[in-house]
């Protein structure tokens, strides 16, 4: 029997409950940080050979050079004209719907001149250059690719670097499909903390990128944490995460799936129902039993929902959407038979699926928005990853003669108060 929590919000130790429920603990395992620290200084010291060496090591392969490590637009076209009619289709239909809802993401640049001449405005201008990492190994995400580089190329990013590790030299054919796809200019089989410090370092072969983005392991996010400020990253994510309201009208069969469509993830993440109905939540907890010896990552799923899992009964759907705005979730599913009047009352998820027929997986692969979500209760203050993260902003000011002797004598003003008097008699020079 999974050994899933029950919690009851009528309970007296409710609020400390589900806090040591929401905690985790995402500290900084010291012997990865220095690995981690040593790898990145080889590589901004040696480059292409550092690479090399690590990418051989870790990954079993016997490389002499970086073009042995670097695919052709070719190789990525022949993976794609290799995939079954009905794979490439799928992968084809989720790649049009997610640059579909990501084109009506790009901010637009803005002006306007005041009655002395003088413009303000705000242009708005794609990086040059990107780096997408994207794991391998254990598994592949050909979905990730999606995500990550079809927002990059809409936003107008001048050239795109995909990094993806090939352990024994085994090619994901649809990872390299979602590659040319989706608009990648490079791809180098590197990974690890080394594909990280090439990417913001540079090295002969491998440009120095504006910003990382993409999921990696542990040593992957270490090493995106240290090279935040030579180059952007897109975040430090935490394990997967969702959180399912449901008022008791939906087949427990789908909501024990839904919770497995994350834990399965790994062990650390979470999954968890908030509904008022106890009697239902016994349903659920059956179906996890039914379902569970079903499941080919049954251990990883029973260790999640055991250690980081629970079913949580509430007073009604107003508290249950309380507690989902205290959890900010990455996935929150809105398990509702009138699901469309509660979203307002969410106001912190990464995404909100609504409707008992809005599966979490479909945002995963092809529903159109971006699976890359603020996790850990970020999404307080966090966005998907969209268009706008592959944009930057630049202020536009012309002061006209008119407007320098306003603005000049506030700004001499203040400078003064402020002890810098440089900056007053900067602008004191322009007034008449």
């Amino acid at each position: 029997m999974v050994a899933i929590k029950r919690l009851n919000s009528a309970d007296a130790g409710f609020t400390v409950a589900l806090d040591e429920l929401l905690a985790f603990e995402g500290a900084q395992d010291d012997r990865i940080e220095q690995t981690v620290a040593a790898i990145l200084a080889d590589v901004k010291k040696r480059g292409d050979a550092a690479v090399i060496e690590y990418t051989n090591r870790f990954d079993r392969l016997s490389a002499k050079s970086m073009a042995e490590l670097e695919l052709s637009r070719a190789e990525l076209e022949a993976a794609l004209a290799s995939l079954p009619a009905e794979r490439r289709a799928a992968l084809e239909a989720a790649a049009a719907r997610v640059r579909a809802y990501h084109e009506k993401q790009p901010l637009q640049g803005w002006q306007y001149e005041e009655a002395d001449g003088t413009l303000l405005g705000q242009k708005v201008t794609p990086l040059d250059r990107v780096g997408l990492y994207v794991p391998g190994g254990k598994a592949a995400y050909p979905s990730s690719v999606l995500m990550n580089a079809i927002p990059a190329h809409v936003a107008g990013v001048g050239e795109l670097i995909m990094v993806v590790p090939t352990p024994d030299g085994e090619h994901n054919k649809l990872v390299l499909a979602a590659a040319a796809l989706a608009g990648v200019d490079r791809v180098f089989c590197i990974g690890g903390a080394q594909a990280v410090g090439a990417l913001a370092y540079g090295t002969a072969t491998v440009p120095q990128v504006d910003k990382i983005v993409g999921p990696g392991n542990a040593y992957v996010a270490a090493a995106k944490r240290r090279v935040f400020g030579i180059v952007g990253i897109d975040m430090v994510a935490g394990p997967s995460e969702i959180l399912v309201v449901c008022d008791g009208s939906t087949d427990p069969d789908w909501v024990a799936m839904d919770l497995f469509s994350q834990a399965e993830h790994d062990e650390l993440a979470q999954s968890i129902l908030v509904c008022p109905d106890g009697a239902y939540l016994d349903r659920v907890a059956a179906s996890i039993e039914k379902l569970l010896p079903t499941m080919p990552r049954r251990a990883v799923i029973e260790a999640s929902l055991s250690g980081r899992g629970a079913l949580i009964q509430v007073r009604d759907m107003e508290e249950a959407c309380a507690i989902a705005n205290r959890i900010a979730p990455e996935h929150l599913e809105l398990s509702i038979a009138d699901a469309e009047q509660w979203v307002p009352k969410i106001r912190h998820a990464g995404a909100i699926f609504i409707g008992p027929y809005t599966s979490e997986s479909l945002g995963d692969y092809c529903a159109g928005p971006n699976h890359v979500l603020p996790t850990s209760g970020s999404a307080r203050f966090s966005s998907p990853l969209g268009v706008y993260d592959f944009q930057k902003r630049s202020s536009l000011i012309r002061v006209s003669k008119t407007g320098a002797q306003t603005l000049g004598r506030i700004a001499s003003t203040l400078a003064h108060g402020e002890g810098l008097p440089a900056h007053a008699k900067s602008a004191e020079f322009r007034l008449d």
